[in-house]
């Protein structure tokens, strides 16, 4: 077995693999040519960010069965071009949960103390005692938005210095939150309760700018921002006017819109601490992604055991063809429901109809597990990974079978229970190659799953379909394809447009003012 490392790996991990009796060449600074060369005859290779895995160096190596990425994101790899050779594509997601949450910590006191400005005034040869009064964080509120691997390490290490901790996360259950001592709340509430708000989620068209000159106008006064997240989940201009005007108490930042920034208006500001995108960078950290990524290595190669693969489930070509259009159809499916929903989740209940009541099903319910969980996590979701994630936030996955007959040769039925009810979805394949949404919440409907959709829930009466495009008409937006289903006095409506222009919050509001409409969302898959 030979194993190609291209980049630095600590020698602990070079270990591991050698261990095996394997050949490890471990060189870094090889141009692409070279590397070419060596991987001719190389089972694996291992790379950090600088290397980068493309189709024709992936073409160069025949006998490639592996890619380790010693990180998180798989930026650098082809992960198609691996996908489409069968090659397995794995990571290291949160390795290094705790490097990141040490240093939101870290912010969280330097901004109650004033570290870095008192420390700055020393070497200046000032002794200003009276100007760096801080605060203690005992009995403080941290609000931490997105509880996940490092929301929970932060939390655990806030809680030891006496802080009180809510939460914002839409996919952890109450029971997780419990067990750490979290109250989870709105997002609105986050901001309003929160002395401390600590930033640990993805970066999406749902959370792009989620902090925002309108969430910091009613924010609680005086509230400190710490981001170690993703730059774009702040507007910086607005964080630094809110700063100036004396609403926001400060800030700690360790990622930004644009690495390194251009504008430097918000880093020089007295009350903001900033670092250059150093949080996951520790010894232990690095040391820890480095064997992780072998460890994951070590047991594919020598037994076959995937683990964070980033790509497929290991399934044989025959299952896989038969399964492929309705995997798609639950990625699409979650992805859907997901974007339904607002409130706390904690069950995804999945039945199969028809042909699929028949064999097993795994790779559906994992494909519908990234669907639902794609929009809100920071590191990736994989078919691999899905219940794994599904478990670690508290979510009960139940799978049934029915042979009722239905109108479908097969059919999948999606229920997510939350803690404000539940989202009922059912889908079906179409020739085989078109996914459609066949119900919705327990109404008749057939839509085809994908682009950008305005989804209505509204009373059944004259004038509503006319009024939907009449709004449409006045905010310039195109309608493609417009479905309805109808049971009793409630109405469901599917409208896909075209997103010429992205479709704002102004036009949804603008829907949701005609008495007989109860909900509008955009959905996009």
């Amino acid at each position: 077995m030979k194993i190609v490392v291209a980049d630095d790996l600590p020698a602990s991990a070079l270990e591991l693999l050698r261990a095996e009796g394997w050949t490890v060449d471990a060189r870094t600074g090889r141009t692409p040519e070279q590397l070419a060369t060596d991987l001719a005859d190389a089972d694996a290779i291992v790379v950090r960010s600088a290397t980068k895995v493309t189709a024709p160096l992936i073409a160069a190596a025949p006998q490639l069965r592996a890619i380790a990425r010693a990180g998180t994101g798989v930026d650098n790899v082809d992960v198609q071009a691996a996908s489409s050779r069968g090659i397995v594509v794995m990571n290291a997601p949160g390795a290094n949960s705790i490097s990141v949450a040490e240093l939101a910590l870290g912010m969280i006191l330097s901004l109650a103390r004033h570290l870095p400005a008192a420390d700055a005034a020393m070497k200046q040869g000032k002794w200003e005692k009276k100007k760096f009064l801080g605060e203690e964080v005992r009995e403080k509120t941290l609000g931490l938005a997105g509880l996940g691997r490092i929301g929970q390490e932060v939390a655990r290490r806030a809680a030891a210095f006496g802080m009180k901790i809510v939460a914002h996360d839409p996919f952890i259950s109450e029971q997780v939150a419990r067990d750490l001592g979290i109250e989870l709340v709105s997002l609105d509430d986050l901001f309003a309760r929160a002395d401390y708000l600590s930033l640990h989620m993805p970066s999406n068209e749902k959370t792009r700018k989620l902090v925002n000159a309108e969430r910091l106008k009613r924010a609680k006064k005086g509230i400190r921002i710490i981001n170690t997240a993703r730059g774009d989940l702040i507007d910086e201009g607005a964080l630094a006017d809110a700063i100036e005007a004396g609403q926001v108490g400060g800030a700690g930042l360790d990622v930004f819109e644009q690495e390194p920034p251009a504008d430097q208006r918000l880093q020089k500001l007295e009350r903001v601490v900033a670092t250059p995108h150093i949080a996951a960078s520790t010894r232990e950290g690095q040391e820890l992604v480095g064997v992780e990524t072998a460890a994951a290595l070590r047991d594919f190669l020598k037994d076959g055991i995937i683990r964070n693969a980033v790509n497929f489930p290991s399934v044989s070509p025959e299952e896989f063809s038969r399964l492929r259009p309705f995997v798609e159809l639950g990625e699409r499916l979650g992805a859907f429901i997901a974007q339904m929903n607002d409130s706390r989740a904690h069950m995804l209940g999945v039945r199969y109809y028809g042909e699929l009541a028949e064999g097993r099903n795994d790779m559906i319910v994992n494909a519908l597990l990234v669907g639902l969980f794609k929009p809100i996590l920071e590191a990736g979701v994989t078919p691999v990974n899905a219940r794994s994630i599904a478990a670690d936030r508290g979510i009960e996955i139940v799978e049934s079978r029915s042979n009722r007959p239905r109108d479908y040769t097969s059919l999948i039925s999606v229920k997510l229970h939350t803690s404000d009810g539940e989202r009922w979805v059912e889908g079906a394949v179409f020739e085989r190659t078109s996914p459609r949404l066949v119900l919705l919440d327990g109404i008749k409907i057939e839509v085809p799953l994908a682009g950008t959709m305005i989804v209505i829930r509204n009373n059944d009466q004259p004038g509503v379909i006319g009024e939907i495009g009449t709004i449409l008409g006045r905010h310039g937006v195109n309608i493609a394809n417009f479905a309805l289903g109808r049971e009793g006095t409630n109405a469901v409506g599917v409208v896909i447009v075209d997103e010429t222009k992205p479709i704002t919050q102004v036009v949804l509001d603008d829907l949701k003012k005609a008495k007989a409409i109860q909900e509008a969302r955009i959905v996009r898959v």
